[in-house]
């Protein structure tokens, strides 16, 4: 099995920075994809940024109110990926999810793995 486990949440006034760091741990064979979702409690789950792993270079993906402001990165070596957010809004505020799309067996399909959630406040 896979395990995510996020860290780097917390209170942070509006136009500060914080840092997400998220590690996969369990039998990993491969990682296709792994990015960051937040939800808040009127909401569904949204995606804010992802990798996704290419032959040559990866395929970063922003939601649109995060882009000059979040920046992902990845350290597949060590099985983690970051999420830079810097300009913290208000609006910013919700529970963030990682989610990794990893595959167990090299020959097999990937499997979606959820971490357990990090609370960001921002306050005005």
């Amino acid at each position: 099995q896979v395990q995510l486990v996020e860290s780097g949440g917390g209170l942070v006034q509006a136009g500060g920075s914080l840092r997400l760091s998220c590690v996969a741990s369990g039998t990993i064979a491969g990682i296709n994809a792994m990015g960051w979702y937040r939800q808040t409690p009127s909401n569904e789950r949204e995606l804010v940024a992802r990798i996704i792993t290419g032959h040559i270079t990866d395929f970063v993906d922003y939601q649109d109110s995060v882009k000059g402001r979040f920046t992902i990165t990845s350290d597949y070596a060590k099985n983690t990926v970051y999420l830079q957010m810097s300009s913290l809004k208000p609006e910013d505020t919700a529970v963030y999810y990682c989610n990794g799309q990893i595959k167990t067996v090299a020959s097999g399909p990937n499997f979606s793995y959820w971490g357990q959630g990090t609370q960001v406040t921002v306050s005005s």
